[in-house]
């Protein structure tokens, strides 16, 4: 079975990460994923042999829609999420994106994604109008399944990624992962 498969099959066979595309894709917001340590997190659990899934601190929820691009808005889906669950959820539009990391205007999330920290935390997942997991990830899913962290060549912020490396732990957490930068 191909990397990506696997991934789609680990996520249809959790039921927290499954509840959470579902009322995602609710939300019918344009580009949308669940990106970052939904997807990242249950490799590394899988690849670790972890009989439980590691807690996530958040469950983020980007999408891309230029047409408004306020903090409000992302605040007021984050409302009605937390109405209907009480998963930790963390909205994004990253059609504003550019502005906070200083860049050109991003074209798509899968854009915007190809700018973050690290190469595998830059995966994402959907459900299409027919209720089956997307991948979105312009990196592939092979470096999730390297046992790597890596900084990201478009975007080398060594002080940043090594922060991140610390601060979530990531080592600590899932012992076989090694830096990669």
């Amino acid at each position: 079975m191909d990397q990506e498969a696997l991934i789609k099959q680990w996520i249809m066979s959790d039921p927290d990460r499954l509840e959470a595309l579902t009322i995602a894709a609710a939300q019918e917001l344009p580009g949308w994923c669940l990106a970052a340590g939904v997807v990242r997190n249950l490799v590394w659990d899988k690849l670790h042999d972890f009989s439980a899934s590691t807690p996530l601190n958040d469950i983020d929820l980007i999408y891309f829609d230029s047409n408004d691009i306020s903090v409000s808005r992302d605040r007021e889906i984050e409302q009605r999420l937390r109405g209907v669950s009480t998963f930790p959820w963390s909205v994004k539009n990253q059609a504003r994106m550019h502005e906070r990391n200083r860049d050109y205007p991003y074209t798509s999330t899968e854009d915007a994604m190809s700018f973050w920290v690290e190469v595998e935390t830059a995966v994402g997942a959907a459900l299409d109008d027919s209720g089956e997991v997307i991948i979105v990830a312009p990196f592939g899913v092979k470096p999730l399944f390297d046992y790597t962290i890596t900084l990201n060549p478009k975007r080398p912020k060594r002080t940043d990624f090594e922060a991140r490396v610390y601060n979530k732990r990531w080592l600590q957490t899932w012992p076989k992962l090694v830096v990669n930068a």
